[in-house]
């Protein structure tokens, strides 16, 4: 059966509330002619003419307009109208089924799927002579709003298992643990092992170098982390862990603690506490962040300011570690600028005490770093053809390489520092509340890092998730066709998930003293490209790190301290590389902002402090960023020759129209950029321009500004504050004896259109006359106002009536108040003979 005509749709009896959750109106739909009729005669106004765009697409198939349009629906060419092509009245709903709807609902089981008296093309799809379909926009928009609109669409689209829908979303592994299979078992292991031979020895480097912890407590981030987001984060092949930039500043803390004397620790037990702290605080900044919903945080902080500054601590990392590197470590704790100073100062000790260091240190180090970045780079040009080499543990074989020589070497005994005993405290893993009473004299400087650790681990961990998605990557078959790849169905990234299963890992995890972790791109692409599919990879590392902590802590004895020392530098090393390419990037494209950005950061970080570093940096993005989202962008438009098309006038090759000012405003209006429209404005009024200074004198003229027609498409959403200051504008305007019209506004149903009602713009503009479709059509009520200006110059050189001149102006003019200016001035006489109050009553 064909879809019916707009005409036949409004004929057709409307189901009560209870069969399809549409409001019932007061009054018979189908019984009379003149019902019948008014009804036609909204549809003609409210129906839209063309094709649905972007906003109404969920409202009906396009196969029901027959009228042709422009396809082509831009800002500047819009043939949809003033208002959103909506029904206006709740009768309207079902008038927007089709064919299409109808299909739809039967594949998502509306109430027609089973009544053979309705058949599109052949086959039965239920009642209501096809014309109301089971479309979702029906019931989205009639619906009483009796419960929550997810629980509605489940029962109305035969979804089972809605709580166990809402429990495996909030706790992810009830999804992925009922979709495992023994094939993943074998990939998932490689994998754990493969990053436990990476990443247990960088655990104890982290903690010993960076931390200034037990290495032990460095081990307890790779057991209760990874378990934790295996439960509860959404990304599944992602592992979290310690990172260099988290625990370098966990150590500054602890440093800073020492450097005070607020303890003398012996035992490293108190400065795990305070590590502890900090971990537990970041936890809970990103809990409470998930909890409030706050995931479109990781776009707060802008690609430069993370370069710069994590540039910058790869370069403190790289010479604060050339101390143990060199053997200088003695020198060092008896130095103030070797121990406490700057990067800069640090540089300066080393040089001065080159000639301490200690051969072997040196050599062991340094071929350490060498034979790392060799196979780094092997691996990196042969994994193309040869998939297996991902697989070699080659810094684990570095380790134990070196672990043994110094045992049979006995390098110990010529001087080379070693790991020695990895103890707990009592016994392993055991709990301790970090926020006891003595340690409340590091709870604002542990706040304050641990914040800055919360933002960069947090946007880490968003990059790592977003590049790696739900690992259902496509792949091809045998033949060449696109299959999706096996893993680890029905998952969806959460942003404000991730905050949540981060926070809570490292809640937990600073309750055992253990270091920040959060997800890394660089592990995690190992665990997707040595074999692991679930976060199954990562309950294996927990394991086999706990089965480290309880038997294999021993055999960590004789690892040089040198050894793990050029780890963490080539880590370092693998921060500052990326660089380059973005500094050749900015450079390239002139963004000069943004280079002067990323030298601020290096240079504060590098001469001073992390501390410094961190508040300036995050300082100038926050004013770049409020000067961004308090400027209004607001553009005068001109027409392109020879066209209907407007663009924006800064372009020569535009034409601007006479004694016309056409505005458009591109964004949402807010408070916080409505600061500055009065004085855009009247830049443009005076100059054309907002590049112009407001030094310069005036190139427009007063008559050049008789018609104001602002272009408001991009006008989505309007606040309070905002539509106040609108109202302020037009007021102006309209004192002045300026015209004002708006087109393409929002529809009737929008906030917008209801705030530009109760505010009074739409009175003070002159009704809804004065509210276009588009830009063209303004401008030809424009050229009424301007045939009507001329009868009154005419009316009055020749002494007519001033009633009979308002009556016809009071259509075309708004509702404000008179100027106040001099009697003798034409204009203003204008003016007054066609004012009128709010009420619409003669002044």
């Amino acid at each position: 059966m064909p879809s019916p005509s707009p005409e036949d749709r409004y004929s057709v009896p409307q189901p009560d509330v209870d069969s399809d959750g549409i409001h019932p109106v007061a009054g018979d739909y189908a019984g009379t002619d003149a019902d019948a009729v008014s009804t036609r005669a909204q549809a003609e106004i409210e129906e839209p003419q063309g094709p649905p765009d972007a906003r109404t697409s969920l409202l009906g198939s396009s196969r029901k307009y027959d009228v042709p349009v422009d396809h082509n629906c831009g800002e500047d060419n819009c043939t949809h109208g003033t208002w959103s092509p909506r029904p206006r009245f709740q009768r309207g709903y079902g008038s927007f089924a089709t064919a299409d709807n109808i299909r739809t609902a039967d594949g998502f089981g509306g109430p027609y799927r089973d009544d053979p008296s309705v058949q599109v093309d052949g086959v039965s799809y239920g009642a209501a002579g096809g014309a109301l379909g089971d479309s979702v926009t029906d019931g989205l928009l009639g619906r009483p709003k009796r419960t929550g609109t997810t629980h509605w669409l489940a029962q109305r689209y035969g979804i089972k298992n809605e709580r166990l829908m809402f429990f495996m979303y909030y706790i992810p592994c009830t999804n992925w643990i009922r979709q495992y299979k023994w094939s993943y078992l074998q990939g998932d292991l490689v994998a754990a092992l493969t990053m436990a031979s990476f990443y247990i020895p960088m655990a104890l480097s982290y903690a010993s170098n960076l931390g200034h912890i037990p290495p032990i407590n460095g081990l307890y981030s790779f057991v209760f982390n990874p378990l934790i987001y295996a439960i509860l984060g959404t990304c599944p092949q992602m592992v979290v862990g310690p990172e260099a930039a988290g625990s370098l500043l966990t150590g500054g803390v602890v440093r800073e603690a020492i450097n005070q004397g607020h303890h003398r620790d012996t035992n490293g037990s108190e400065n795990a506490e305070i590590a502890g702290m900090v971990t537990a605080f970041a936890g809970a900044i990103i809990l409470a962040a998930g909890l409030c919903r706050l995931g479109f945080l990781d776009s707060v902080l802008s690609r430069p300011f993370l370069r710069g500054f994590i540039s910058a601590i790869g370069i403190v990392i790289l010479v604060d570690q050339l101390i143990p590197e060199m053997g200088l470590d003695t020198a060092a704790a008896h130095s103030e600028s070797g121990a406490h100073g700057s990067s800069l100062d640090k540089i300066m000790f080393i040089a001065s005490h080159r000639k301490e260091a200690h051969s072997l240190t040196c050599a062991v180090s340094f071929s350490t770093i060498a034979i790392i970045m060799v196979m780094r780079e092997l691996k990196h040009r042969l994994q193309p053809r040869m998939n297996w080499v991902a697989y070699i543990p080659d810094r684990f074989l570095v380790v134990v390489l070196s672990a043994v020589l110094a045992w049979k070497l006995d390098w110990e005994g010529q001087g080379l520092d070693i790991l020695g005993d990895i103890k707990a405290r009592g016994r392993p893993f055991q709990p301790e509340f970090p926020f006891r009473q003595h340690n409340f004299k590091h709870v604002n400087d542990a706040f304050s890092t641990a914040f800055v650790i919360a933002l960069l681990g947090f946007f880490e961990s968003s990059v790592a998730a977003k590049s790696l998605g739900t690992g259902q990557q496509k792949k091809r078959d045998a033949n060449g066709k696109e299959v999706e790849a096996d893993g680890i169905k029905n998952v969806t990234v959460s942003a404000n998930r991730e905050l949540v299963s981060l926070g809570v890992a490292n809640f937990v995890g600073g309750c055992f003293m253990a270091l920040p972790a959060f997800g890394g791109y660089g592990r995690s692409k190992v665990n997707a490209s040595t074999g692991g599919k679930t976060p199954m990879s990562s309950v294996f590392l927990s394991l086999i790190t706990i089965i480290c902590v309880f038997f294999l802590l021993p055999y960590f004895y004789y690892i040089p301290k040198g050894v793990l020392s050029a780890m963490i530098s080539v880590v370092a090393y693998s921060l500052i590389e990326e660089a380059p390419h973005d500094i050749l990037f900015f450079w390239r494209i002139s963004g000069w902002n943004e280079l002067v950005l990323m030298l601020l950061i290096f240079l504060t970080t590098f001469f001073w402090n992390l501390r410094i570093g961190i508040a300036v940096g995050i300082g100038l993005s926050l004013l770049r960023l409020l000067r961004h989202a308090t400027r209004p962008r607001i553009q005068i438009l001109g027409r392109v020759p020879g066209t209907n098309h407007f663009e924006n006038a800064e372009a020569d090759e535009v034409e601007f129209i006479p004694h016309c000012l056409i505005v458009k405003i591109p964004e949402p209006l807010t408070f916080a950029n409505t600061g500055s429209l009065k004085d855009r404005l009247r830049r443009l009024e005076d100059h054309g321009t907002n590049a112009a200074h407001p030094a310069l004198p005036k190139v427009r003229r007063r008559e050049h500004n008789q018609n104001v027609i602002f272009d408001v498409h991009g006008v989505t959403s309007l606040d309070p504050a905002a539509s106040q200051v609108l109202q302020e504008i037009v007021v102006s305007y309209i004192d002045r004896g300026t015209a004002v019209f708006f087109c393409r506004v929002p529809g009737r149903r929008s906030e917008v259109w209801r705030l530009l009602r109760v505010t009074g713009i739409v009175e003070l503009c002159g009704g809804e006359s004065h509210f276009k479709r588009s830009v063209d059509e303004a401008l030809r009520a424009t050229d009424k106002v301007g045939s009507l200006m001329s009868f009154v110059d005419e009316e009055a050189s020749i002494g007519g009536s001033r009633e009979a001149t308002q009556t016809q102006a009071s259509s075309v003019f708004g509702s404000g108040r008179p100027a106040e200016q001099p009697e003798h001035d034409p204009l203003f006489a204008q003016t007054q003979a066609l004012g009128s109050d709010p009420n619409g009553a003669s002044r």
